[in-house]
């Protein structure tokens, strides 16, 4: 963004009154809250239950630890992690070696502690560009790797997306439509928050549909249906409670096996690339360097240890949002204390355990059909890194690459199960994607990508091919 773009804009909305700044915060909150929400929801259709409070509190105590760690300076939040949704999906779907015959509950534990070690994989990440540069670490990491890995991670969530999407189609075509509707013609904050306006706009369409008496399918094996909302979790739910790890602690939540680990901790690559595509984009946004100051290696160990820390407690990866950086756009605010209100907000929110039970009572359907538009936007995402960085596939190197990430990230569906030592290892799909893409990258010759190397026609690209 040039000085002529920024002029106008807020870098300190105390400037403005206390009332906005409430107000502003409240915005922040709601735009990324759709997602945040989403994720738990998504990931409690795998057979694990992640709580909904848990994952506020800690996107709430996550944004004020980063922006801590980033002395202040970036106004960033951080949201629940899509990219680690394809890995809880491997996990609840787990049956060989500890995790044959094992409840959901535990392989959440084990899930988490995957996550826990991700999480340290920035902090590892961060200490490496201390010390030589972010220049020559991202050279192993290029787009051509970082791509079709993020391309995997939607299309292997995509069965996911059609089993709830069927169990109602009519509800699941309503989000859809809202929601394409919304991004495409909605202008303002109607603009930023499509996904939480698909939800709430289908949400109310499935009150009308369940007091007509429509039902949707529980249960697709026997063709079984059922009431197409379902009140009793609510009714029975406290309006004030404390989130499940503060009830159940004993000593952590999280679990540690090296499988859960190989299935979790290679997803940290993609979303590593996330955050330093963030990192650009608010810089970009404000007409700062964040990269520079407070420095890439600050702002990825304030959301990595934020992920680990959530994760030790039983709460989803965290990474920055994407949704918020766009409504500094449109507010051109760009003062990080409204954005610390949004954490807040989100705390506050998080101790309301009727709140959550009515957030679990949407519909399988409607997260469906949200999930066909969220699940094909990672894909999109990886297209786009692959595109912007102009990776060239004339070149056979890096044609090999790609195939190879996507074969292995397709091809074994059941993943890869050997023993070491008397112990049973399980390597997912995507981890064996992750792991031969960052091999092939390393040992074949002519690797010439170039981190900040943009190209004229398009500043905001992270490199070149």
């Amino acid at each position: 963004m040039n000085e002529k773009e920024n002029r106008g804009a807020i870098r300190d909305a105390r400037t403005l009154g206390v009332p906005k700044m409430l107000i502003l915060g409240l915005q922040h909150m709601f735009a990324m809250f759709g997602a945040t929400v989403l994720v738990p929801i998504l990931v409690n259709t795998y057979g694990l239950p992640l709580s909904i409070q848990t994952t506020l509190f800690f996107a709430g105590i996550g944004t004020l630890f980063f922006h801590v760690c980033t002395r202040m300076k970036v106004p960033a939040f951080l949201g629940s992690s899509f990219a680690f949704l394809g890995g809880f999906a491997a996990m609840g779907a787990m049956d060989a070696g500890i995790y044959a015959a094992m409840d959901g509950g535990e392989k959440l534990q084990y899930a988490c502690g995957g996550i826990v070690v991700a999480g340290l994989l920035y902090v590892v990440l961060a200490a490496i560009i201390k010390a030589v540069g972010v220049h020559k670490v991202m050279h192993y990491l290029p787009p051509v790797v970082t791509g079709p890995i993020i391309i995997l991670i939607g299309l292997n969530l995509a069965p996911s997306a059609v089993n709830n999407a069927s169990t109602c189609w009519w509800l699941a075509l309503v989000s859809m439509a809202i929601i394409i509707v919304c991004n495409i013609w909605g202008k303002g904050m109607v603009k930023i928050i499509p996904i939480l306006l698909g939800v709430v706009g289908a949400y109310l369409v499935a009150v009308i549909g369940n007091a007509c008496g429509a039902t949707v399918i529980t249960d697709a094996a026997t063709g079984a249906t059922g009431p197409m909302l379902d009140f009793s979790g609510m009714a029975a739910a406290d309006l004030l409670g404390f989130q499940p790890f503060f009830t159940n602690f004993s000593g952590s939540v999280a679990k540690f096996d090296v499988s859960a680990i190989l299935v979790m901790a290679p997803i940290a690559i993609a979303s590593m690339m996330e955050h330093i595509g963030d990192m650009s984009a608010i810089s970009a946004t404000v007409g700062e360097n964040f990269i520079e100051d407070p420095g890439l290696h600050r702002t990825l160990i304030g959301d990595g240890i934020a992920t680990s820390l959530s994760a030790f407690f039983g709460g989803p990866a965290n990474t920055t949002y994407g949704e918020n950086t766009g409504v500094l756009v449109l507010s051109r605010v760009y003062d990080p204390r409204v954005i610390r209100l949004a954490a807040i907000y989100a705390v506050i929110l998080s101790f309301s355990p009727k709140f959550a039970a009515f957030v679990n009572s949407i519909p399988s359907a409607i997260i469906g059909g949200v999930s066909f538009i969220l699940y094909g936007m990672i894909s999109a995402i990886g297209v786009r890194n692959v595109v912007e960085n102009q990776v060239d596939f004339t070149n056979s190197r890096n044609l090999i690459i790609a195939a190879v990430i996507l074969v292995c990230g397709l091809g074994f569906t059941g993943g890869l199960t050997f023993t070491v030592g008397g112990a049973s290892i399980t390597l997912t799909s995507l981890a064996i994607a992750a792991i031969a893409g960052i091999v092939l990258n390393a040992v074949l010759p002519g690797n010439d990508f170039r981190f900040g190397k943009a190209s004229s026609d398009d500043a905001g690209s992270l490199g070149k091919y």
